[in-house]
């Protein structure tokens, strides 16, 4: 039998296999709820939220966020169970760097030069760093506890990914709080604080993830 079959039969065999719709139901809830407790008892919306969201800078935002969270979740089922990922969740995975690339272009093209450095630098970068890994690792946390639940075949990359599914959702919460919503800004410094909860992702679904 080849390598790749029997692993196949085996996650099929394993008893805590079968409850992976339940799992990843009980860990969104569960992170959803985490990351909400943190975002309104620690830091909340920002006080003018209703004149920022009449604004495409602040809206595009949660466009690029829900795109990392929805497109990581996505690849994270498939990590879930061997054999699962396909091109396809790979190239979803793309989609929110793509448009933050996009928005980047646009601003650069509408501003001076003289104020893009200002609006890359912004006013929050330190709580942005501190902020969105902090409401992350609950999430994290609970995804990677999903995990355990399939057969993943590459624990570093499945919790890589599981931190960047919560990167996006802690990101998307955030978002609602920040008030640098220049793309240069969310371009530069966004991606850092995600990249922060993915490096602890990889390294934890070393010593969590086990089947």
């Amino acid at each position: 039998m080849e390598t790749e079959r029997l692993i196949r039969t085996l996650a099929l065999d394993a008893p805590r296999a079968a409850p992976m719709g339940r799992a990843w139901a009980v860990a969104l809830a569960a992170a959803l709820a985490g990351a909400a407790i943190v975002f309104f008892s620690v830091v909340g919306p920002r006080p003018d939220i209703a004149a920022a969201a009449e604004t495409w800078r602040f809206l595009y935002k949660f466009v690029v966020t829900i795109a990392l969270l929805a497109a990581s979740l996505w690849a994270l089922a498939a990590l879930a169970r061997p054999g699962g990922m396909s091109p396809a969740r790979l190239a979803a995975l793309l989609v929110a760097p793509c448009l933050l690339a996009a928005s980047v272009l646009i601003e650069v093209a509408a501003l001076p030069s003289d104020q893009l450095g200002p609006r890359l630098l912004g006013n929050n970068a330190l709580l942005c760093l501190t902020f969105i890994p902090l409401i992350g690792v609950g999430p994290a946390a609970a995804f990677l506890l999903a995990l355990r639940h399939g057969a993943p075949t590459s624990p570093a990359l499945a919790g890589a990914v599981a931190g960047l599914a919560a990167g996006g959702l802690a990101a998307t919460f955030y978002a609602a709080h920040c008030t640098d919503d220049s793309p240069l800004f969310v371009a530069t410094w966004y991606p850092m604080a995600i990249a922060i909860l993915a490096a602890a992702g990889a390294a934890a679904g070393r010593l969590v993830i086990r089947w």
